[in-house]
């Protein structure tokens, strides 16, 4: 007789890489470069210009290896853990706000991916209390993200 063995949800989340560069002609290229250059995909990014400075966050397909490159070419960066949710159309966008709203969620910065494997979109979420947030996302059957199914 066959056994039946229940797969457990994935749980390792989606690592955002904050890295920040001094607000100069060719350095977010540079950035891009170094991660290009070494086949690291990006799969999601964001820029927040500032006078002095440029903070870019990213999601990538290799984060052990991207971070190996960043240490390596001397970039400041952190690490953060982010909720990361397929949406479909308009309509979803607004229902994804709503469970963040029911669980009474902040939403701190949003930004989308630029492509996806499966070709479906996804929406990088930094909310206060992201297992909260997971709980609310799934309670309404969206598909939330992991590490995992954005690696190759």
């Amino acid at each position: 007789m066959a056994v039946a063995i229940a797969r457990q949800p994935r749980s390792d989340p989606v690592l955002q890489f904050t890295v920040f560069i001094p607000n100069r002609l060719g350095r977010l290229h540079e950035v891009t470069q170094r991660l290009f250059e070494r086949s690291v995909h990006i799969l999601a990014l964001t820029v927040l210009d500032t006078t002095d400075s440029t903070i870019l966050r990213i999601i990538v397909d290799d984060p052990d290896l991207a971070r190996s490159l960043l240490q390596e070419h001397g970039f400041a960066f952190t690490e953060t853990a982010v909720v990361v949710v397929e949406i479909a159309g308009e309509r979803q966008l607004q229902d994804v706000l709503a469970a963040l709203l029911e669980a009474e969620l902040n939403i701190h910065y949003t930004y989308p991916f630029l492509n996806r494997p499966a070709g479906k979109s996804a929406l990088v979420l930094n909310v206060e209390h992201p297992e909260v947030a997971v709980d609310s996302l799934r309670r309404h059957y969206f598909t939330v993200l992991y590490q995992g199914d954005v690696s190759r």
